[in-house]
C-alpha cells in the first residue's frame, strides 16, 4: 500500500510533464496506475476474506507512537476498489472528454490523479491522524479541481465554499479525533474501533469527529456546498461527488460503527440529519431543471441515505450499507458521465431545450437507463438489492423495539419515493421528445470510446445485480465486526417479504408522483424553502467579512510602529503582571561570569542606546551591528566558537542586507517622525527591556532538574558520530527544526525575490556584459569594455565586469583584494562545510562564508560580476538544497528506519587516517546550497535588481531633456558617490556577446 502511494506520488509530479507532450492522452496513460492499483486490491480480496487484513506498518516519530500504519480490511478493500475503479473509468474518460486545447490540463490531469492516491490513502490508513492528513488533503485538491475554469466566478466562489465548508468540519473533527487518541492511548483507528470507549470524554470526540463527516458527505446542514459544486467539469463531478471525496464521511462512519454505534447521541445525530437529508434533497431536485443539478442534489440525497444506513448499527443494516455504498458509486457516477456527454454534444444541460436524444443516441440512453433503474431500485440492479437489503434491516431493528428502526424506514421509505420521481423526471427530462412545437435538439455525435466508460459501469451494476449472492463471502466479514449476529443476506429474490412490498410500493408511488409533475411542481413553488444554509453561509460570511475589516481598522492603524508597539505593551502587560505577582524569583544572583561581559554588555547598551538616539539610518544599522558583534564576543567568551563564528557571518549578512535597501530610503531615519512619540516608545523600550531581563532572571533560577543539554555532547558523540555539539544537533539530533528552518528561508527568499522581480529571478544584468575581442579568457585581465582610455595608461580591471563600473567609482584596492581573497574564501567554506561535524563550522557557516564571499565580489564590480561570479539562477540553488535535505531525510524509509535516521560509513584511509561520512554529511550540503541560495537572491533582489531598477529610472528621467547629452551612470557600485559620462552600452565591431559564445 505504501507502495502504491509512493507510485501516485511520483506520477502525480511527473504529470503536468508528461501532459505537455501527450496532451489530453496523459489521462490514458496516467491511468495506468489505479487500473493496477485496482487489479492488486482485488487480488487481495481472497486473503483479506480468509484472515481479515493486511497490514503495513512504516515506523515514523516512536517516541509519539506514530508510524505510517496502513491496515486493509473488508471494508477499506470495498472502498480502494471504489476509488481504483471508478478512478481508471474517469480518468480514461477524460481523454475523450477534453480537447488537446483544454487551458491547464496538465494541472487538471495531476490534481485529479492525486486525488485517486489520497482517496486509496485516506481508506487504507490506519492510523487516525494518518487518515486525517489524507482527509485536509481531499479538501485542498476538490478546491483545486472545482476551481478548474479559473475565469469563472461561480467556479471561484463554488471552490472557495467547499474548501471553507469542509475544512472548517475537518478542524472540529481534528479535536475530536486529538481526544479520543489521547482517551484510547493509542492513534491506531483499528485500536480506537476495539477499545470502543465511553463517557462524557467519548461522547464528545466521537460528536465533533461526526460534525467532520457530516461536512465532508454534504448532510444538512452543510448540504449547500456540493450542489455549488457542479461549476466543476463533469469528470470531477462523477469523481469527487460521486463516488470519492463525498464517500469520506460515510467511510470514517462505517469504521466507527462497530465500536461506537451506541454511544448517546450516535443514532440520533446519524438517523436524524441522514433522514432530512435525503428528503431535502430528493425534494429540491424535483425543481432542477439543469441535469447537472437534479444529479447533485440527488447526490445529497442519497449520501442521506447512507448515513442513516452506515450509521444504524447493526449487522444486517452494516452489510445492507456496504452494498448501497457500493452501487450509489457505479450509477451516481456512470449518470454524471452520461450528462458530461450530453453537455458537449448538446451544448446545454437544461432538459427544458432538449428533445429527441432517446432515438438520436439509443446506446447512451440505454446505460442511463440501467444506470436509473438501480438508482430507483429496479430489478434486477445492484440498487434494487441494496435497497431491499435496508429495508428488510430496519423492519428487523423496529420489530425487536427499536423505535430508531421506525423512524429510519419511514424516513427512507417516502425519500425513496421522491427518489423514484427525480430518476424517472431526469431520465425523461434528458431523452424524451417533446411536443410538436419543440425543435429537436442540434446533436454532435460524440466519440464512440467516450461511452466505454459509462457503459462498462452500468453492466457491472447489472452483473452485480444478478450475482448479488456472491457478495455475502466478500462483504460479510465487515458486519461480522458488530455486536449481535447477522441474520440477512444480499440476493435478487428473498421471496415475498415485507421489504419487497414495500419496494414495489415504492415504485407505484414514485411513478405516480413523477405522472403528476405538473401538480407537483406548483405545490413545490407555493411551498417556501424550509432549510436554505446556503443563505445562511453566505450571511456568516458576510459578517466575518465586516468584523474582520472593523478589527483591521481598529487594530492596524499607524503602521509597523503602531504593530511593533501594540505587541509590545501586550508582552509587558501580560508577562510583568505575571512576574510580579508570582511568587518564583531567585533568591541569589549573579551579577556576571567574568569581568568582560560587563564590559561587553555596556558597549552593546550604549549602541542601543546611540541607534534609538541617531537621525541617520547608516549610523543606526552599524550601531546596530555592534549589538550583535557583542554577541559574538560573549559566545566566544562563553567557550562556544562554532556559535561565535555563525552569529559573525549572520550579523555581517545582515549588515550589508540592510545597506542594500537603505540605498533607497531616505538618509534622516526620524525625517518623518514627531518628536511627541518619542516619549512613549522609550517607555515602552524600557519596559520591555526590564521584562525581558526579569523573565531570563526567573527562568534561569526556576530549573529544578538537570538540563537535557548536559546529554548533548555524549549524544552527538556516540550517536551522531561528531565532536562539534551545535552542528550534530542541528543535522542529526533535532534535525527536523532544520529542515523547517531552511524551507522557511526558501520561503523567504521567495518573497524577497518576487516583491522586486517581475517575471522571475533571471538576472537580467547578464545580457549587458561584453568581453573584448583581445581577452584571452576569464583569468586574463580586462580592460573597461565601455570606457574608451584617454590615454594609454587607462586604469584596468581585476575582474570580469570590473569594466562595466565607471573609473570615478572604482576602487583598485577592493577589486584586487576581492580577485585574491574570493576563490581562498570559497574554499575555506567548503572545508568549513565538511569539517563541521568535529570542528567549528557546518553547512549554516559554509554557506554565510560564500555568501559574504559573493557580497564582497558585487561591492566591487555589481550586478554584472555578481552574474559572472555565479551563473546560476538562486531558485536552482535553493531547490537542490532543499530537494538534498529533505531527501536525506525520507531516505531511510525506503530502508524501512526511522526518518531522518542517519546511517555511517567509516574507514581507515591512508594518509587521511580514519575518517566517518553519514548522510549528515549529505543533509549539511543541502543547508549550504541553501544558504548560498538565499543570500544570492538577496543580492540580485536587493541589489542588482534595484540598481536596475535605477538605472531604467534614471534613462527614462534623462530621456525626456532634450538638451541633455549626458549618459547617466548606471550605479552598479554600493559605494559610488557621483555620476560621470560614459559610452552607451552598444556593440561594437571588436566586441562579442558573452552570452552567445
Amino acid at each position: 500500500m505504501a507502495t502504491i502511494l509512493t507510485i501516485f506520488l511520483i506520477v502525480s509530479v511527473a504529470t503536468p510533464f508528461l501532459a505537455r507532450f501527450l496532451k489530453n492522452h496523459v489521462f490514458t496513460v496516467v491511468a495506468l496506475v489505479p487500473a493496477g492499483a485496482f487489479i492488486w486490491t482485488l487480488l487481495q480480496g481472497e486473503q483479506i476474506r480468509t484472515h481479515g487484513e493486511i497490514t503495513e506498518t512504516i515506523r515514523w516519530v516512536p517516541q509519539l507512537d506514530l508510524a505510517l500504519a496502513f491496515r486493509m480490511d473488508t471494508l477499506a478493500w470495498l472502498l480502494a476498489l471504489v476509488v481504483t475503479g471508478v478512478g481508471t473509468v474517469v480518468l480514461l474518460y477524460c481523454t475523450q472528454y477534453f480537447t488537446k486545447r483544454e487551458p491547464g490540463l496538465g494541472r487538471f490531469a495531476a490534481f485529479l490523479f492525486a486525488f485517486a492516491g489520497t482517496m486509496f490513502g485516506l481508506v487504507t490508513a490506519d492510523d487516525i491522524l494518518l487518515m486525517f492528513m489524507f482527509w485536509e488533503i481531499t479538501s485542498v485538491l476538490s478546491y483545486l479541481l472545482i476551481g478548474h475554469y479559473t475565469g469563472k466566478k461561480e467556479s471561484r466562489g463554488a471552490a472557495l465554499q467547499a474548501l471553507l465548508v469542509t475544512t472548517f468540519g475537518g478542524l472540529v473533527m481534528l479535536i475530536g479525533v486529538i481526544m479520543i487518541s489521547v482517551q484510547v492511548g493509542s492513534t491506531s483507528l483499528s485500536a480506537i474501533v476495539a477499545a470502543g470507549v465511553t463517557g462524557p470524554m467519548a461522547v464528545t470526540a466521537i460528536l465533533l469527529i461526526i460534525v467532520g463527516a457530516i461536512s465532508k458527505s454534504a448532510i444538512v446542514p452543510f448540504h449547500f456546498w456540493l450542489p455549488a459544486a457542479m461549476a466543476a467539469p463533469t469528470p470531477v463531478s462523477a469523481y469527487l461527488h460521486a463516488a470519492a471525496m463525498v464517500k469520506a464521511g460515510i467511510y470514517l462512519i462505517a469504521r466507527l460503527a462497530p465500536g461506537y454505534a451506541d454511544l448517546p447521541g450516535w443514532k440520533l445525530v446519524l438517523i436524524g440529519l441522514g433522514v432530512w437529508t435525503m428528503l431535502v434533497g430528493a425534494w429540491r431536485s424535483l425543481r432542477q431543471y439543469d441535469l447537472k443539478l437534479v444529479l447533485a442534489y440527488g447526490t445529497v440525497s442519497q449520501l442521506g441515505f447512507l448515513m442513516v444506513i452506515v450509521g444504524f448499527g447493526t449487522p444486517d443494516a452494516a452489510l445492507a450499507g456496504a452494498a448501497l455504498l457500493l452501487a450509489h458509486a457505479i450509477y451516481k457516477s456512470t449518470l454524471f458521465l452520461v450528462v458530461g456527454i450530453i453537455d458537449h454534444a448538446a451544448g446545454t444541460r437544461d432538459w427544458r431545450q432538449l428533445s429527441g436524444l432517446g432515438r438520436k443516441m439509443p446506446v447512451l440512453a440505454v446505460i442511463t437507463a440501467l444506470a436509473i433503474a438501480s438508482m430507483a431500485g429496479i430489478p434486477p440492479l445492484l440498487g434494487f438489492v441494496a435497497k431491499e437489503s435496508i429495508f428488510g434491516a430496519f423492519l428487523q431493528a423496529a420489530e425487536a423495539g427499536d423505535p430508531y428502526g421506525w423512524i429510519a424506514l419511514i424516513g427512507t421509505a417516502v425519500g425513496s419515493i421522491l427518489t423514484v420521481a427525480y430518476s424517472a423526471r431526469f431520465f425523461w427530462g434528458a431523452f424524451a421528445t417533446r411536443t410538436a412545437a419543440c425543435v429537436s435538439t442540434e446533436w454532435h455525435k460524440p466519440p464512440t470510446a467516450i461511452l466505454i466508460g459509462p457503459g462498462v459501469l452500468a453492466v457491472v451494476s447489472v452483473l452485480l445485480g444478478i450475482f448479488s449472492p456472491a457478495l455475502n463471502a466478500w462483504l460479510d466479514p465487515y458486519p461480522e465486526s458488530f455486536d449481535g449476529h447477522l441474520e440477512g443476506h444480499l440476493a435478487l429474490w428473498h421471496g415475498f417479504e415485507p421489504a419487497l412490498f414495500i419496494s414495489i410500493a415504492i415504485l407505484g408511488l414514485g411513478a405516480a408522483l413523477f405522472w403528476k409533475k405538473t401538480q407537483v411542481a406548483r405545490l413545490q413553488e407555493a411551498l417556501p424553502p424550509l432549510v436554505d444554509s446556503s443563505r445562511g453561509y453566505w450571511s456568516v460570511t458576510r459578517a466575518v467579512d465586516k468584523i474582520s475589516a472593523k478589527v483591521t481598522i481598529f487594530g492596524q492603524r499607524g503602521g509597523l510602529p503602531q504593530y511593533l508597539s501594540t505587541i509590545l505593551v501586550v508582552f509587558v502587560l501580560v508577562l510583568g503582571t505575571l512576574a510580579a505577582i508570582g511568587n518564583v524569583w531567585p533568591t541569589t544572583f549573579r551579577l556576571y561570569d567574568y569581568p568582560q561581559q560587563v564590559v561587553i554588555a555596556l558597549v552593546m547598551a550604549l549602541a542601543t542606546l546611540g541607534a534609538a538616539w541617531t537621525r541617520k539610518r547608516m549610523a543606526a544599522v552599524l550601531l546596530v551591528g555592534v549589538t550583535g558583534f557583542g554577541m559574538v564576543a560573549l559566545f566566544a567568551f562563553h567557550g562556544a566558537p562554532d556559535l561565535a563564528l555563525t552569529q559573525a557571518l549572520v550579523e555581517t549578512i545582515t549588515i550589508v542586507a540592510f545597506v542594500l535597501v537603505l540605498r533607497r530610503l531616505p538618509g534622516n531615519s526620524q525625517k518623518l517622525t514627531k518628536r511627541v512619540h518619542r516619549g512613549r516608545r522609550a517607555v515602552i523600550a524600557i519596559g520591555t527591556g526590564v521584562v525581558m531581563g526579569a523573565i531570563a532572571l526567573i527562568a534561569l533560577g526556576s530549573r529544578i532538574a538537570d538540563p537535557i543539554s548536559a546529554q548533548l555532547p555524549e549524544m552527538a558523540y556516540y550517536e551522531g558520530h561528531g565532536k562539534n555539539v551545535v552542528n550534530v544537533a542541528l543535522v542529526d539530533i533535532r534535525a527536523w527544526d532544520t529542515m523547517g528552518e531552511i524551507s522557511v528561508l526558501v520561503v523567504v527568499a521567495t518573497g524577497i525575490a518576487s516583491l522586486l522581480f517581475v517575471s522571475g529571478r533571471a538576472d537580467k544584468g547578464r545580457r549587458g556584459l561584453r568581453r573584448p575581442a583581445t581577452a584571452l579568457g576569464r583569468r586574463s585581465v580586462l580592460s573597461d569594455p565601455d570606457i574608451q582610455p584617454a590615454t594609454p595608461g587607462a586604469r584596468q580591471s581585476w575582474l570580469v565586469s570590473g569594466g562595466k563600473i565607471a573609473s570615478a567609482n572604482r576602487s583598485i584596492l577592493l577589486e584586487v583584494l576581492v580577485r585574491l581573497m574570493f576563490h581562498p574564501a570559497i574554499v575555506v567554506s567548503i572545508f568549513l562545510l565538511f569539517v563541521g561535524h568535529n570542528s567549528p563550522g557546518g553547512g549554516f557557516a559554509g554557506g554565510l562564508l560564500a555568501g559574504l564571499a559573493l557580497v564582497f565580489r558585487y561591492l566591487a564590480g555589481g550586478r554584472y560580476e555578481l552574474r559572472e561570479a555565479v551563473p546560476i539562477d538562486a531558485g536552482k540553488l535553493l531547490g537542490a538544497g532543499l530537494v538534498l535535505a529533505v531527501g536525506s531525510a525520507i531516505g531511510s524509509l525506503f530502508f524501512d528506519s526511522e526518518i531522518l535516521s542517519s546511517a555511517y560509513l567509516s574507514a581507515d584511509i591512508p594518509v587521511l587516517g580514519y575518517i566517518s561520512i553519514g548522510t549528515t554529511t549529505i543533509f549539511d550540503i543541502g543547508v549550504y546550497l541553501v544558504v548560498v541560495g538565499l543570500v544570492l537572491d538577496i543580492l540580485r533582489s536587493l541589489g542588482g535588481e534595484v540598481d536596475r531598477q535605477q538605472d531604467e529610472a534614471d534613462i527614462a528621467e534623462e530621456s525626456t531633456d532634450e538638451f541633455s547629452p549626458r549618459q547617466q551612470v548606471p550605479n552598479t557600485d554600493l559605494w559610488a558617490t557621483q555620476r560621470v559620462p560614459i559610452v552607451p552600452d552598444t556593440p561594437s565591431a571588436t566586441d562579442t556577446r558573452e552570452d552567445n559564445r
